[in-house]
């Protein structure tokens, strides 16, 4: 069947069954706001990312313990010994929502917009010499020099690397048409309302147990309906008055009261994320780096996490951005975090140059927490001499104006924790804040190049320290992060992108 045709037959078969999908089991999920977009090759936004990884898949994902499993992939590749050939071998049997079969066209045309679009695709695409279908089966990268995340940015669900029907890849435009492969189909997405996703009975999960958020994924409600909260308490008291079965993104200071009623459970999740501050380095205040170094050590972290948690079980001032353990950790650069010297910043600034231009930060309720510690930066910043202008804004108007370099100096965000450090958006190519210094390419060379472990974690050393001196970001610290959920759902685990296959609700 031509797969326009498929796409009509589906949809109005969606559409048909709405009434019945709506009166079947729904897990009601309250998300911080509406989403910029559903297009998850196209942002790096983390609330897209929690929805899409249900509608679409990657070839491969994050198992439980972030090593790479794979998903769409029959298996992992086998890479040449010079690590420059990848072969994929794709499952057999799938189909996308719209009924037309998964095949290596597919994939090849997806991963191709992917590298037009995604910062993480494009760093790929610079060392591309050939993508292609080997047969309907199997796909085969062939890069110029080796590229030792790539299995890594194909497994992200953030700028994903989803598989989509060729027709729709080829276009470089917004999605708007959501066909992917995963355990739920859209249906409709209704602005400030909800977006609502229902089980797609023609999904074929794999045969192993979950795993992260690889393995075996079954739908085992009708529908998963996100709707847009922003208010963090409106989330909480819908949560516990039964309205909402998750919530996402509850201020902390609410644990006590999820761990005192009977309905809901209260989860911490760690990992989860680094609070940060991205600096631009390109136009407007801080483009000199004395300037930033003034604001480095006006900054006063651990208010700012206390601030933003209170509670001290939600954070950790820790200066490393991987932890104690970890095959990143390290403590290179870490004599620069959380010198808080409102004396020495006031001098840096008077060296620096700086003439009194605004430093408008962008900030959000959206994310209770990013907000309050903002408020601490801006008064902070004030004391040492900087003239602050805290822009208050929706976090989809933050993400759309950050876009724009001559808009802001800063904005408040959290990096989710990713067990591949080039992968992280502020690193890959320039990032929002333009930060692409010969250095940093030089050292991101020398790191993506290497499968060596050991060289990897002295690259990646070497690229803290640079974070640090160079001051293109401010990590604030650790978070971990509280969710809440109805005691009626069942087999959810606490993750930092909320998953709900595998899911039911009682």
């Amino acid at each position: 069947m031509h797969r326009r045709l498929a796409v009509l037959l589906v949809t109005a078969a969606v559409l048909l069954s709405t009434v019945s999908a709506q009166s079947g089991s729904v897990i009601r999920v309250a998300t911080i706001g509406e989403p910029p977009s559903l297009d998850a090759m196209s942002t790096t936004a983390d609330l897209t990312a929690t929805i899409t990884q249900h509608i679409f898949e990657t070839l491969y994902a994050f198992g439980e313990a972030w090593d790479i499993v794979p998903l769409i992939a029959a298996e992992l590749p086998q890479i040449s010994d010079d690590g420059t050939v990848i072969d994929i071998p794709l499952r057999s049997g799938l189909t996308f929502h719209d009924g037309s079969e998964l095949d290596s066209a597919d994939v090849v045309a997806s991963l191709q917009r992917w590298m037009d679009l995604s910062p993480r695709g494009r760093a790929v695409a610079e060392s591309l010499v050939s993508l292609e279908a080997v047969d309907a089966e199997n796909v085969r990268i062939t890069l110029s020099e080796p590229f030792s995340p790539l299995l890594s940015y194909l497994a992200i669900n953030t700028a994903a690397a989803i598989i989509i029907p060729e027709e729709l890849a080829a276009t470089r435009d917004p999605l708007n048409q959501y066909v992917g492969s995963g355990p739920f189909a859209f249906v409709e997405w209704q602005p400030d309302r909800y977006i609502r996703l229902q089980r797609f009975d023609g999904y074929v999960p794999r045969d192993e147990a979950r795993n992260g958020y690889g393995g075996g994924r079954q739908a085992m409600v009708d529908e998963v309906r996100f709707v847009p909260v922003p208010d963090a308490s409106t989330r909480l008291a819908g949560l516990l008055g039964g309205e909402y079965d998750f919530a996402d993104n509850l201020n902390t200071e609410a644990y006590g009261q999820l761990s005192a009623a009977s309905n809901v459970e209260a989860d911490i999740v760690n990992p989860f994320a680094f609070p940060i501050m991205i600096l631009n380095v390109a136009e407007g205040a801080l483009t000199d780096v004395s300037t930033r170094r003034a604001a480095q050590a006006a900054l006063d972290l651990e208010a700012m996490l206390i601030a933003g948690y209170g509670d001290p079980q939600f954070f950790a001032l820790e200066g490393s951005y991987y932890p104690q353990g970890s095959q990143f950790y390290t403590d290179a650069g870490t004599e620069y975090y959380n010198n808080y010297d409102p004396q020495l910043a006031e001098r840096l600034l008077a060296e620096s140059g700086y003439d009194g231009a605004p430093f408008r930060i962008l900030t959000s309720h959206q994310y209770e927490f990013l907000y309050r510690m903002s408020v601490v930066a801006a008064q902070n910043l004030e004391e040492a001499g900087f003239t602050v202008d805290l822009q208050t804004v929706e976090w989809a108007t933050l993400v759309d104006r950050r876009s724009d370099p001559g808009a802001w100096e800063a904005y408040f965000t959290f990096g989710s924790f990713i067990p591949e450090p080039s992968a992280y958006s502020f690193l890959v190519g320039p990032g929002w804040g333009q930060w692409q210094p010969e250095e940093k390419v030089a050292i991101l060379d020398a790191y993506n190049t290497t499968y060596d472990p050991a060289e990897r974690v002295e690259n990646w050393s070497r690229l803290q320290e640079l974070l640090y001196t160079d001051v293109p970001v401010v990590k604030i610290g650790d978070s971990y992060s509280l969710t809440g959920r109805s005691a009626s759902l069942n087999g959810y685990l606490a993750k930092p992108w909320p998953a709900f296959w595998n899911v039911e609700i009682e």
